[in-house]
């Protein structure tokens, strides 16, 4: 893959991958009742998912920028 590729599976890609993260959350907080009654701990768990990607990628370009 080059980076032409790679870019715009970033530019095109990330913003559809959250808002269908984004409508998956606010479905599953409509339709399910376990997760109405506990919305604090699904949410953490929410915001929890994506944060992990990111540091993770994060993580992974710092530690191949400084190999370099």
């Amino acid at each position: 893959m080059d980076k032409d590729n790679k870019f715009i599976i970033l530019v095109l890609g990330l913003p559809v991958a959250g808002l269908l993260y984004g409508g998956i959350i606010v479905a599953l907080m409509v339709t399910q009742p376990a997760f109405r009654d506990h919305p604090l701990g699904f949410g953490f768990l929410f915001f929890l998912i994506p944060f992990i990607i990111a540091a993770t990628v994060w993580i992974q370009a710092s530690a191949k920028a400084y190999r370099n």
